[in-house]
């Protein structure tokens, strides 16, 4: 995992628990990041047989 890079967790919104976790390089336009983890979001909902609604994700920020 390279620092420059960003980690993002997506939730289930129903439950609260995050279902699945993905890696962007800081490297991508931010309209680029947000059509990437639009896409992931609609995979992480159809893999996982929830509404797309319910799907949200967040940055996983390091605390150190």
């Amino acid at each position: 995992m390279k620092k420059s890079d960003k980690h993002y967790k997506f939730i289930n919104g129903a439950t609260g628990y995050a279902i699945y976790y993905h890696t962007i390089s800081e490297d991508l336009e931010a309209e680029k990041v947000k059509e990437e983890l639009e896409k992931i979001r609609a995979q992480v909902a159809i893999r996982n047989g929830i509404y797309l609604e319910t799907v949200y994700w967040e940055e996983i920020k390091d605390e150190s």
